[in-house]
């Protein structure tokens, strides 16, 4: 199956997917931290947001992969392990930039395909159940109040030891969010057939068994089909 996460930024989408992938044995394909390995990138070499052609050559010559290494998902960027590299906020808002980008978008949108089309893959996103994959067979939207989502990005950044503001992390929170919906370009919005989870009051646990059960249930669904 292929099974598809959308969701605003800290709602839980990398969490709750790594833990149903490995649940499920599936591979955990998480396409925001493709966005960020290319915000990198781009930072990196300076290029600026507006060099539509440099950002093509650049978004053209990349070879992301993804591999698991002891129970977390590493993610490679021309052979560089760069999982921990791209978790920083100014990657974060970097990455929420050139994914306004039609060649960024495009580009990448082909990568996911790549990765997920053999299925048995759980992808997470802003677009997935939307652009990436419209006919996955399980779609979810996770959501979580702006507050809750803010706080959470909080303590993600001070656990790595980064030096954030509560109240600018917030801001920053509503103003991705707007940013995301606004887009020209494959807008964050929730597919009319995906399944809304709101995670505000609801540990990982319990939001993962959701997802497990209304995966169960699509399976048994197709296989009656089948008969």
């Amino acid at each position: 199956m292929i099974i598809a996460i959308d969701g605003p930024t800290g709602a839980g989408k990398s969490t709750v997917g790594k833990a149903l992938a490995k649940r499920l044995d599936y591979l955990y394909i998480d396409t925001g931290a493709m966005y960020r390995a290319l915000a990198l990138k781009v930072k990196e070499s300076g290029i600026g947001l507006e060099d539509e052609v440099a950002l093509f050559q650049l978004v053209s010559s990349i070879r992301l992969s993804f591999s698991a290494i002891g129970d977390e998902m590493h993610l490679f960027s021309n052979g560089e392990d760069v999982t921990h590299a791209i978790r920083s906020p100014e990657i974060s808002r970097l990455a929420s930039d050139i994914s306004k980008s039609r060649v960024v978008r495009e580009a990448l949108v082909r990568m996911q395909r790549d990765f997920g089309k053999a299925g048995g893959v759980v992808l997470d996103g802003r677009d997935i159940g939307t652009v990436v994959f419209p006919d996955a067979d399980v779609k979810f939207y996770l959501d979580a109040d702006p507050e809750e989502r803010g706080r959470r990005r909080f303590q993600e950044f001070s656990e790595k030891g980064l030096q954030v503001d509560l109240s600018e992390t917030l801001k920053e929170v509503v103003e991705r969010d707007r940013s995301d919906m606004s887009r020209s370009i494959s807008p964050l919005k929730r597919a009319e057939d995906a399944i809304l989870i709101d995670s505000t009051c609801l540990p990982v646990e319990e939001v993962v068994e959701r997802m497990l059960r209304i995966v169960a249930e699509k399976r048994r669904w197709g296989e009656a089909d089948r008969r």
